[in-house]
């Protein structure tokens, strides 16, 4: 997770790369050759709980006017699922960038926590269904996910799609916690 967002970065470049998205290249190479012996423990003890973590970078690309997303998953205080990319629409404030990287995030929560029951029951372990916690900094997501879609004019132009996580925490799967 380390370098998921230099290497998404440089991926960019692929096509036409410089000599400077080559000296990227090899200085992220130098970081993996000077970590080694860092790794993804995971314990051996039967907590499976999942935390998630999501922020996005508002306007993080000027020149196309595109947002970064970002999210971790740790299960078991390790990390399983991590992602870093553009947003595919453009974004109008950073609450909005906000709103689709947690939503985002709450997909791929969603596909891990379906993994999750189907590799525990698979192997005859109890399954304790808590919610995922999802931590956002940004505080007015965290109450407009507490809220649901409510059309006024700040949030008339987000797709009510992007609510997705409102109906998970009212099921119980999930549950939104500003950071």
């Amino acid at each position: 997770p380390d370098i998921a967002f230099a290497v998404n970065l440089l991926a960019r470049y692929s096509a036409a790369p410089t000599r400077r998205h080559w000296v990227g290249v090899k200085t992220i190479l130098r970081y993996l050759k000077g970590t080694l012996d860092l790794g993804l423990l995971f314990p051996k003890k039967n907590d499976l709980t999942m935390v998630g973590y999501a922020d996005a970078g508002y306007l993080s690309d000027p020149y196309n006017t595109r947002s970064q997303t970002g999210f971790v998953f740790l299960c078991g205080g390790t990390a399983s699922s991590w992602r870093s990319c553009k947003q595919t629409l453009v974004a109008t404030s950073s609450n909005h960038s906000e709103i689709i990287a947690l939503y985002e995030a709450t997909r791929e929560c969603v596909w891990l926590r379906r993994m999750i029951k189907h590799i525990q029951k698979s192997c005859g372990l109890n399954i304790v269904d808590t919610p995922t916690i999802i931590y956002e900094d940004n505080a007015a997501c965290v109450t407009q996910m507490q809220t649901g879609y409510v059309k006024n004019n700040l949030t008339k132009h987000i797709a009510p799609k992007y609510f997705y996580p409102h109906d998970l925490q009212k099921q119980g799967e999930v549950k939104n916690i500003a950071s």
